[in-house]
Parts: structure tokens; sequence; C-alpha cells
């Protein structure tokens, strides 16, 4: 077995929500970024919207809205 091979585990990551609520998680980065959370997803928060990534949904709903 090599060893020094395992990445730095850092118990007390931070986690930055995109809806600005912040979270301590255990990752081998010292600062994650995310887009969703258990604050902000429509899941957990019982509201429907559409979560859009990179203008897919705009995308898709303008290509076969434009068909009919």
């Amino acid at each position: 077995m090599k060893d020094d091979i395992h990445p730095t585990y850092y118990k007390d990551a931070k986690a930055i929500c995109s809806c600005g609520n912040t979270f301590t998680i255990g990752s081998t980065k010292k600062e994650i970024k995310v887009e969703l959370c258990n604050k902000c997803h429509p899941f957990f928060t019982g509201e429907q919207r559409v979560v859009d990534t990179a203008g897919r949904v705009e995308r898709f709903r303008r290509r076969y809205n434009s068909q009919s």
C-alpha cells in the first residue's frame, strides 16, 4: 500500500448554498458551494417550482412550443 495518497479530510468543512444557508459537513474540501439545500429545495419546502440548470427548461419550452 502506498503511503500519503489520501487527501486531507476536514470534519468541519463549510457548505454554502445559493440561498444563503450555511452548514457544516465532512469533506475533502474546506469550503463547498451548492445550488440547493434542504431549506430551498422544492421537495422539502413543499412549493412547486422548476429548478432550472443553465436554461434547459426554457430552451425545451421554446423548442416544443414553436412546433405546435
